[in-house]
């Protein structure tokens, strides 16, 4: 079984007054576009956020065939929301991504669950690792992230640097990896496509 996790519990509002999750994005909320990019590669899909987001995300996923995993301790950063993703998650995979990605497709996390090995697979674009779109070994990243927060480090890298996963260099176009997390971005996003 292969699971997804959508990251979506930041406090931020830095892309709308509603949250990066919810923000308009081509006429849907910006986490439908994830999650319906991603669903196609996997079994499941479980979006981490604050039970305060709940019942907006839920209207922005109507009709979607998603599982929530809720943040016991709310704004613990993206390695938090991983494991709490994964203990949730059903899947021996589980292809990681955040809300604000729109461009992510099926086929990032297709090549990256067929590479998979050791504790998983992260592409590498331009040279450098993109954990936050990748694959990992369900119960090797659960450890990592306690390991990570039980030594008190939020970061995504610290996360990484205790697994072992393959890497796969520019498995998709680089703009798949555009995150839309401000304003500013939105509008650049939208007079590209206009």
């Amino acid at each position: 079984m292969r699971s997804a996790v959508v990251l979506a519990g930041g406090h931020s509002t830095r892309a709308s007054e509603t949250g990066g999750a919810t923000a308009d994005f081509d006429g849907e909320p910006m986490i439908r576009h994830v999650v319906a990019g991603v669903s196609d590669a996997v079994d499941e899909v479980v979006v981490n956020c604050r039970d305060d987001q709940r019942a907006a995300i839920e209207a922005a996923l109507s009709g979607l065939d998603v599982r929530f995993a809720f943040d016991p301790v709310p704004d613990g950063g993206p390695v938090a929301g991983i494991r709490t993703g994964c203990r949730v998650a059903r899947g021996e995979w589980t292809f990681v991504t955040p809300c604000d990605r729109p461009s992510v497709s099926t086929a990032l996390p297709q090549q990256l669950f067929e590479a998979a090995a050791g504790d998983g697979a992260v592409p590498l674009v331009g040279g450098s690792p993109r954990p936050l779109s990748a694959v990992y070994d369900t119960r090797a990243a659960i450890e990592a992230c306690e390991t990570t927060i039980g030594l008190g480090s939020p970061a995504v890298s610290d996360f990484l640097a205790r697994l072992s996963p393959v890497t796969v260099a520019d498995p998709v176009p680089e703009h798949a990896f555009d995150g839309f997390d401000t304003p500013t971005a939105l509008r650049v996003s939208r007079d590209r496509s206009a």
